[in-house]
């Protein structure tokens, strides 16, 4: 049994992966840390995991972590989990970043976008970049993954596999909408019920934190003109991406590449994915459509952006990183309706 602590328990993220673990027949969750609730049972903070768990919130602690857990999740805020992910990586544990705070090579292209001096670059070489279909072999091998962010994994792997033929003197654009969920359990005038129903706004534009992730995931051969926005969904993201193609090109063949991955799911030619097909799973759907009046090449990709964008990623590199079939307790498809 692969024993696990989570730390940042009660956020958004880290509640799916209780949810997912709970359920997961070679994982027992042993250790959950919370700043906001120290002393409290979990199950009284996160009343949904009633009569399923009797763990006790506790304060961080490196070294009582590592004695009791192969591997610690952590799921806080960007900015917050590089002082947790170094204290823990100098106790040997293996740690699985939910945040941003490992996910870039470049120390100053985080301080550009994140506005704070990263506190331990020492650690951004050694960490692998947890998108699981492009970086399965060295996950295995993995003492400390960066999950990836939901908004990237939705650009990167619908694009890589058509690196070589997109057109690198105009930018690729990708236009996103997540659920409220994506922006985290923190209070928020902006994501207040009044402001956000019946709504749906851009933010961010040519700023988000995401941006050179994105770059960074397609080996920065491109530019990507990304555009975020948040709609009145719980969950979910649905990108729309358009790309210059400057070679013909069989866009299906290039996307055979995902025919084995277990979550990766191409659709036929003008199909399109939708977020009812994803939510609650893990799985990434893809659809295109060539648009033989602009020139365009117009991808959909779709995934549930606290599953296969944050908890259900995770589950999966913990599977490979010790040596378990990466599906299992998560071989499952969207919930609906």
């Amino acid at each position: 049994m692969i024993r696990v602590g989570i730390v940042g328990a009660t956020g958004y993220g880290a509640r799916e992966l209780i949810r997912l673990l709970g359920l997961h027949p070679e994982v027992q969750v042993v250790a959950v840390v919370s700043e906001s609730a120290p002393g409290k049972r979990l199950d009284e903070v996160l009343p949904a995991f009633r009569k399923s768990t009797d763990l006790v919130c506790e304060a961080f602690d490196a070294q009582a972590l590592a004695k009791r857990c192969d591997a610690v999740f952590v799921g806080v805020p960007g900015g917050k989990s590089m002082a947790y992910g170094a204290a823990l990586r100098g106790t040997g544990v293996r740690v699985l970043d939910l945040g941003p705070d490992f996910r870039l090579k470049d120390a100053a292209r985080w301080q550009q976008y994140y506005k704070v001096e990263h506190q331990s670059p020492q650690l951004l070489k050694d960490a692998v970049y947890g998108l699981v279909p492009i970086h399965r072999e060295a996950i295995r091998k993995a003492s400390l993954v960066a999950v990836p962010g939901c908004y990237p994994i939705t650009v990167i792997l619908p694009l890589r596999p058509l690196l070589d033929t997109i057109a690198s003197n105009i930018p690729v654009v990708a236009d996103s909408i997540s659920g409220v969920s994506g922006a985290g359990r923190s209070l928020n005038e902006a994501y207040h019920f009044p402001e956000m129903n019946e709504n749906l706004k851009a933010y961010r534009l040519g700023v988000h934190q995401h941006i050179p992730e994105i770059e960074q995931g397609l080996d920065n051969r491109v530019m990507v003109q990304f555009t975020p926005h948040v709609a009145p969904l719980t969950r979910g993201i649905l990108t729309t991406i358009t790309v210059r193609i400057k070679t013909e090109v069989n866009v299906a063949d290039r996307l055979r590449c995902y025919t084995s991955e277990p979550f990766v799911r191409v659709f036929p030619s003008g199909e399109l994915p939708e977020v009812k097909y994803v939510r609650a799973s893990n799985c990434c759907d893809i659809g295109w459509v060539m648009d033989q009046r602009t020139g365009n090449l117009v991808m959909v990709c779709a995934i549930d952006n606290l599953m296969g964008g944050t908890a259900g990623m995770a589950v999966q590199c913990l599977n490979l990183m010790f040596g378990l079939d990466e599906r299992t307790g998560l071989n499952y498809g969207g919930m609906a309706p």
